[in-house]
């Protein structure tokens, strides 16, 4: 009985596989899913599982009120001929399946230890132990019901062992945390801990051990509101529940109980929560494939109505919400003084000076020290970046860190693979100068804002319409028209008309317009047969 509770989280779907043993011909083998029983597959180990798939029908832009409402990309629950529907319930249930046990059980007090590595490769060269202790300060305190009792900055020349530490540190660590009354939970400020690393410092200090990985996943979860954020959380999640998986199976494989087969199934307990979460993340990667095909089709939608697109990117909590507010006058969007607020992407519509609409895209925010692995389970995501026709880097140049955050996300982009004519156009903001006593524009390529106080917004738009022109091959033309056809309307509607000089006389008008190579080709057949 005790070995079970060790296994708590895994308990009910251990109870599934011993009845359908025992339901079933010792010939026949199991196919067991993370899904209610009713999902569950009778068919035999060599067939695949099969999986109700995930689909959303990607709905039509109709006008730019479309892009206004602070919706999410433009997804809208449907079904469509050939496919199957994933709807709420499914996705929150797998949602809640198998949560890191641990993390988000009510409230905790939390000690953070910010281990400071002298030298080497993960020796941080643009900031300090200072700053880094500030930040993971702020992820504890986004969070609810979460607070920091007390902290340490602690000195290392071993961040790979174990222990992090040398013996004398870690021993006046460990008395310094277990002599701290109220302590549930120690964020270790790394990026990842080992299973063995994580297993070790929790029978040492006798409390839940999380690091950067699970903390930040941890405001993920807490801030997911769409399916596809939910789906991405949930995939991200899966190294963390392998992590755990391997502690667990190691204190019962010490009384024992890890290697025994479960009823009669001819699997180990190790194997089938293994299998359990290769069928979970199969299950996942399906559903997102098909938001991705979704993704691309609302895009080919966008590139057909032939709306510049510009993602708003930047540092986590560096204001590009506040900024698309400010851009676009959108009152849907409410931003948060909040670390990850914004984990999925939206899209807004707003107009330049010569009153062409562009479509700014509100993207997650980036943050140091985060595993690749966190980064590509948002790939889904983060791909709309790589479509777009330019792009504007959101900076707080007010925070300490202003330098190293710059480089953490001209990092983040490079790992993504942007393209060069997006990297080499891309618009660099510093944003916040209101809270600065003095600015002092140092870098002539930037362009100083305040989003809050809307100030240099429109030196901002000036410089957006100049990039768009230049990215999207669109042209500033001088057009005569005869006013008695359906000339200038036409243009008001596939073009961005800047000015009228009507000729009463001759019953014409010379239209300057901003057009694209292709309207300006159906204009040209329409109007004048060529």
């Amino acid at each position: 009985m005790t070995t079970v509770r060790r296994v708590h989280p895994w308990l009910t779907l251990l109870q599934r596989v011993c009845r359908q043993s025992c339901q079933r011909a010792p010939a026949a083998t199991n196919t067991l899913l993370l899904t209610p029983p009713h999902h569950a597959a009778a068919a035999g180990r060599a067939s695949p599982p099969h999986f109700r798939a995930f689909a959303l029908s990607a709905r039509s832009l109709r006008n730019t009120d479309d892009f206004s409402s602070g919706r999410s990309t433009g997804f809208t629950e449907g079904e469509e001929e050939g496919e199957d529907f994933m709807d709420d319930s499914e996705v929150e249930e797998l949602f809640q399946q198998q949560v890191p046990a641990g993390i988000g059980e009510g409230q905790h007090r939390v000690f953070i230890v910010h281990p400071d590595v002298k030298w080497g490769s993960r020796k941080q060269h643009l900031t300090t132990a200072e700053l880094m202790m500030a930040e993971a300060v702020g992820l504890v305190n986004t969070l609810d019901n979460w607070r920091v009792v007390d902290k340490i900055i602690m000195s290392t020349k071993t961040p790979e062992k174990k222990r992090i530490f040398g013996k004398g540190n870690f021993q006046s660590l460990t008395e310094k945390i277990r002599q701290t009354a109220g302590i549930t939970a120690v964020f270790v400020n790394v990026e990842r801990l080992s299973p063995l690393s994580e297993r070790e410092l929790e029978e040492a200090w006798g409390v839940k051990v999380f690091d950067r990985y699970s903390v930040v996943l941890h405001i993920f979860r807490c801030n997911a509101r769409t399916k596809e954020a939910k789906l991405q959380i949930s995939l991200a999640e899966i190294p963390l529940l392998r992590s755990r998986l391997k502690n667990e199976i190691t204190n019962l494989d010490q009384q024992g109980g890890g290697s025994r087969y479960i009823g009669g199934s001819g699997e180990t307990l190790l194997e089938v929560q293994q299998r359990l979460l290769r069928e979970r993340e199969m299950k996942i990667r399906s559903a997102l494939e098909k938001l991705r095909k979704k993704r691309h089709l609302l895009r080919s939608q966008r590139k057909h109505k032939e709306f510049p697109i510009v993602s708003v990117l930047g540092y986590t909590n560096c204001g590009k919400t506040t900024l698309i507010k400010a851009l676009t006058g959108d009152s849907h969007l409410q931003p948060r003084n909040q670390l990850f607020a914004t984990l999925d992407v939206t899209v807004h519509a707003g107009q330049l000076p010569s009153h062409m609409t562009v479509l700014y895209v509100d993207t997650i925010g980036f943050l140091s020290q985060l595993p690749h692995q966190l980064i590509d389970s948002f790939s889904a995501t983060l791909e709309d970046i790589k479509h777009s026709d330019l792009l504007v880097h959101v900076r707080d140049i007010s925070h300490p860190e202003a330098v190293n955050q710059k480089v953490n996300v001209l990092n983040v982009l490079r790992n993504l693979q942007i393209p060069d004519r997006l990297m080499n156009s891309m618009i660099e903001v510093h944003n916040k100068i209101d809270l600065i006593d003095s600015y002092q524009f140092t870098e002539p390529h930037a362009l100083p804002i305040s989003a809050l106080e809307e100030r240099g917004l429109d030196e901002l738009k000036k410089a957006v319409e100049e990039e768009i022109v230049n990215s999207t091959g669109k042209h500033i033309l001088d057009l005569k028209v005869d006013l008695s056809t359906r000339q200038l309307s036409w243009l008001y509607k596939e073009a961005t008309v800047q000015d009228v000089q009507v000729n009463a006389d001759e019953g014409s008008a010379v239209v300057k317009v901003i057009i694209s190579t292709a309207a300006y080709g159906r204009y040209k057949k329409l109007f004048t047969g060529r």
